[in-house]
């Protein structure tokens, strides 16, 4: 006696036979609806995307039956524009590419890494931050003092040494010593071997900062009394803007 095909429950994964898969296929990306066809999900058969629909399909559903995909709804729209019809996107390029690398759409991930946008931070920032030693620590150290300076206070400052050359290393060390003398905190930049200036990295320092959400500003530290060269040249404060 043969039994009926009962009811896929709703919010659980789907099982069943891969033939009962509508040629048309209707998804939830994150909250946003998009209606397109199985084929078109399966362009590039050894991306994620694909593989989620090939064979028994590997997603949850929602109370309206939609696949379910647990990402940012807004930008799928670009990932299907391209798998539709091969155009790759022109706005919001760091987001789309967030999901292509998702999705391991490696045509388009390729495509993308062309672009000025991610081409420049992949290629050219990150590949000199590299060779920043400790960049991302120092980042994060400078995150650390300037909230701890906060208590009670509108603005708190940090600072910063950069110094491109060993030699520029040497020259910094007499006015360190001065500021550790006097228990003032300096989160040392460099030296690197790269052809972005000082004034390149205290960019991306600021940069990198406000990508974290806070509001950061910088200036050239005043020179005090004992410093044998223009402590503008290699020292720096960067003053953080709380409310």
């Amino acid at each position: 006696m043969s039994i009926s095909s009962a009811h896929k429950p709703l919010g659980k994964q789907v099982t069943g036979s891969p033939h009962t898969l509508s040629p048309i296929v209707e998804l939830n990306v994150g909250g946003e609806m998009y209606t397109t066809t199985l084929s078109t999900l399966k362009k590039h058969p050894g991306s994620k995307l694909a593989e989620m629909f090939t064979g028994q399909p590997k997603l949850r559903t929602d109370s309206e039956g939609r696949f379910f995909i647990d990402r940012p709804g807004t930008y799928f729209k670009y990932i299907l524009e391209y798998l539709r019809s091969n155009q790759v996107p022109t706005q919001c390029i760091q987001d789309v590419y967030k999901e292509a690398l998702f999705y391991d759409i490696e045509p388009l991930i390729k495509q993308l890494e062309d672009s000025p946008q991610i081409f420049g931070e992949l290629v050219a920032r990150k590949q000199f931050l590299a060779r920043v030693p400790n960049y991302s620590e120092n980042i994060e150290l400078m995150i650390r003092i300037a909230r701890a300076e906060a208590v009670a206070s509108r603005r708190s400052s940090v600072i910063v040494c950069v110094v491109r050359t060993e030699e520029d290393a040497a020259r910094c060390q007499d006015a360190l010593n001065s500021l550790d003398m006097d228990k003032k905190s300096v989160v040392k930049f460099g030296p690197w071997k790269a052809a972005p200036s000082i004034s390149d990295l205290l960019d991306c320092i600021q940069m990198d900062v406000e990508a974290k959400g806070y509001k950061i500003s910088f200036q050239p530290h005043v020179a005090e009394k004992g410093f044998r060269f223009k402590s503008h040249d290699f020292f720096y404060k960067f003053l953080f803007t709380w409310w």
